[in-house]
């Protein structure tokens, strides 16, 4: 019975990350043809199409690989006559249509975020409540009504910036920023308490922060509240990544994420089978504004790379030379798949030996 709910669980991931590709290139898709721009076809799926079917102008194709897809429209790399062509169309719905796959993904994002708080019966604030016997923090000066504002630097707007900060942050050395009574308070390299997770020292966090009462208003305020956190993450990783704070073997590509969809999802079903699913629609809120984040970036070949040529076509009011942008895009290309050939080899490697690249 419980492989058969792993298996099980296993497709409905699959299904959901296929999802959240569709919803991507629908956001190029539906834009397209709201802009009156021709879409010559709309793909879910990479490599060897397993079935396709024409309607109106658009060949719809699903293909053998659920790693990504595309919307091929009339004039997107080419200089095209066709009145419906990309290249033919003003630059503020060139724009719209690039960046809509994006906002449609941050979007998903906040749907699945508000289908895991429903189901919650409070919300957690940023007002400690309680201390643990022997916390560090009393330790350290904090008290019970004091609302965190900022943790090493990171700001600190809900509960999940806190968690994220604090278990980002040096255990032996925290600076934190709190409001009391009106006045902002700062506690400088504060020690915590840590626990051992192989090899590795882990914060224990010993407060209790205060709950904030469910109803249709706060719901939605935190869906978009914890959805913006979420978003304010993935910046902060990437950015971590730049400066070295994180390497190579924090970052998972297609492999990585299904490996932990996995993990999460057969230590949900330890619990239940919903809270399996809860943990996979997790997941997939997280992968999904990655991905929107992602591609926002100004990157060639990433359609923040697009937006960026768009955005210097509007201020010149006249395009960049084609073939400049062609060669450009093909350049990131190349080294978009080498990076995504190395994350995938360190997520193999982390699966067969326990580390990826570079641990």
């Amino acid at each position: 019975m419980i492989v058969i709910l792993q298996v099980l669980l296993v497709i409905i991931a699959v299904l959901l990350f296929g999802f959240i590709i569709f919803i991507h290139e629908f956001g190029h898709f539906m834009t397209a043809k709201l802009s009156g721009i021709r879409v010559n076809e709309f793909a879910i799926g990479m490599g060897p199409t397993l079935f396709r079917f024409q309607k109106g102008e658009t060949t719809y194709a699903l293909r053998l690989l659920p790693i990504g897809g595309f919307c091929a429209m009339e004039g997107e790399d080419e200089d095209s006559d066709d009145e419906g062509a990309f290249n033919n169309k003003p630059v503020w719905k060139r724009i719209l249509v690039v960046v809509m796959g994006a906002v449609m993904n941050i979007v998903l994002g906040l749907v699945l975020m508000m289908i895991l708080l429903v189901q919650q019966p409070a919300f957690s604030s940023t007002t400690i409540a309680e201390f643990q016997e022997g916390a560090a923090t009393q330790a350290a000066g904090l008290q019970v009504g004091d609302t965190f504002t900022k943790v090493d630097g990171y700001k600190i707007t809900t509960d999940r910036d806190l968690s994220f900060a604090l278990a980002t942050a040096n255990p032996d050395a925290v600076d934190i920023e709190v409001s009391r009574d009106g006045q902002t308070l700062t506690f400088e390299d504060v020690k915590f308490n840590t626990r051992d997770n192989d090899g590795t020292k882990v914060l224990m966090l010993d407060f209790y922060v205060n709950p904030i009462p469910k109803n249709v208003g706060t719901l939605i305020t935190k869906s978009f509240q914890d959805t913006v956190s979420t978003v304010r993450m993935v910046w902060y990783s990437l950015a971590g990544l730049v400066t070295g704070k994180f390497g190579l073997n924090d970052m998972a590509g297609p492999v990585g994420a299904a490996s932990a969809i996995g993990e999460v999802a057969s230590q949900g079903l330890q619990q239940s089978f919903g809270t399996a699913i809860n943990n996979i629609l997790y997941m997939m809120m997280i992968i999904t504004v990655n991905l929107g984040v992602v591609n926002l970036l100004p990157f060639p070949a990433l359609d923040g790379g697009r937006f960026v040529f768009l955005l210097v076509e509007a201020v010149r009011r006249k395009p960049v030379n084609p073939k400049y942008e062609g060669w450009v895009n093909a350049a990131g290309f190349v080294l978009l798949m080498c990076l995504m050939v190395v994350i995938t080899f360190s997520d193999i490697l982390r699966l067969v030996t326990g580390k990826g690249i570079g641990a």
